[in-house]
């Protein structure tokens, strides 16, 4: 145990202790800000779905072959479903590139790729489990800073300081 109370790691303690090169790359990585990281998770989930919803408006009379044939989506006709996933898949990745209702668009996005992976395609679960992963990060923790939800949520903390600014105490007299 070292005198933090936490076990170096093995790899660590290998070569050189916390204080070598490892360790200082491990807190190295440590320090990266999770707006860094919250970019590219945004950009590769949303080219996934945008990708998806561009093949199938090339496509449309394809689109609705593979829903009536191969897709075959429980309580919903093949034309409902295939309009509603185009809906999903042209719309989230904007926000997502944008950061805009981040989370909510992730909490779509799992809720369509739970539906691929249990009745369309279930085979596909590790590429499945990589966007549950990544959708899993944003629903959690944000676009990030470098987003308009971040930008939205500053204006509006702001506003409400500006307002609480307002208030007067009339309770002191003249």
């Amino acid at each position: 145990m070292s005198d933090t109370g936490t076990a170096p790691c093995p790899i660590c303690a290998a070569v050189g202790g916390l204080g070598g090169p490892i360790g200082r790359l491990y807190r190295g990585l440590d320090r990266v800000p999770y707006a860094v990281l919250a970019i590219p998770l945004r950009l590769a989930v949303a080219t996934v779905f945008w990708n998806s919803g561009m093949t199938k408006l090339a496509d449309w009379n394809a689109t609705l072959a593979l829903f009536t044939d191969e897709y075959q989506v429980p309580l919903l006709p093949p034309e409902v479903a295939a309009n509603l996933a185009l809906a999903i898949e042209v719309t989230t990745p904007v926000l997502l590139v944008l950061g805009l209702l981040t989370r909510p668009a992730a909490l779509v996005l799992l809720g369509m790729t739970s539906v691929i992976e249990v009745f369309v395609y279930p085979q596909a679960w590790p590429t499945h489990i990589q966007w549950v992963a990544m959708l899993l990060v944003l629903l959690c923790r944000g676009a990030g800073a470098v987003s308009l939800d971040a930008l939205m949520e500053r204006f509006w903390r702001g506003s409400r300081n500006d307002e609480s600014n307002l208030n007067v105490n009339f309770s002191g007299g003249l």
